[in-house]
């Protein structure tokens, strides 16, 4: 349990690097914490800048996006926040059942985001995040086996009213792909 909780953390905890943002501060989330007893099974990190990251409407820097897939099907597109008041600073546009419209675009509708901050209570040591139901939905382009994305777009609402908005753009860099453990695929192709 210990070392899936640092499977999903770690690497967005050593990806947010400080930068001249503005300081985070805790929003209220009234939803029950959400059940962790999926194991993540691919990871890609992706280089590139946020053009824009608001959270809750307010606007804050990022320098990595990263997409992970668990073994039950359920995707979140995780940002690491340049906030230099809080290294734990990561918020998560997260749902399932993604589509693929080409070999290019992958879509992805939210159902919840996941909030960590320093704030947050801790398990083994690691910050977990809160769940907060949102609708919204998320769209990348690109191609993760050919280790090419070029945008990831995000927009999210939450049921208290706040906004969440992503547009990152990669730097050319190859995505790191890694999987970590094989499952089912869950993308609904409709060219397979």
């Amino acid at each position: 349990m210990r070392l899936r909780r640092l499977v999903l953390v770690t690497p967005f905890v050593a990806l947010a690097s400080p930068c001249f943002a503005e300081s985070s501060t805790a929003i209220a989330v009234n939803n029950p914490p959400a059940q962790q007893n999926s194991l993540v099974d691919m990871l890609a990190l992706m280089s590139g800048h946020c053009k824009t990251l608001k959270v809750a409407g307010r606007p804050f820097a990022c320098k990595t996006v990263a997409f992970a897939h668990d073994d039950k099907g359920r995707v979140n597109f995780a940002v690491a926040v340049d906030d230099p008041n809080d290294e734990n600073h990561v918020v998560s546009f997260s749902g399932e059942n993604g589509k693929r419209a080409d070999d290019n675009s992958y879509e992805l509708p939210v159902d919840r985001m996941l909030l960590n901050s320093k704030t947050r209570p801790k398990v083994d040591g690691l910050p977990v995040p809160a769940a907060q139901t949102s609708t919204g939905s998320c769209r990348q382009t690109g191609n993760f086996s050919a280790r090419k994305v070029n945008d990831v777009t995000c927009s999210a609402t939450d049921t208290e009213g706040r906004k969440y908005e992503l547009l990152f753009v990669s730097d050319g860099t190859p995505v790191s792909v890694r999987r970590i453990r094989q499952s089912q695929p869950s993308v609904q192709d409709p060219f397979k």
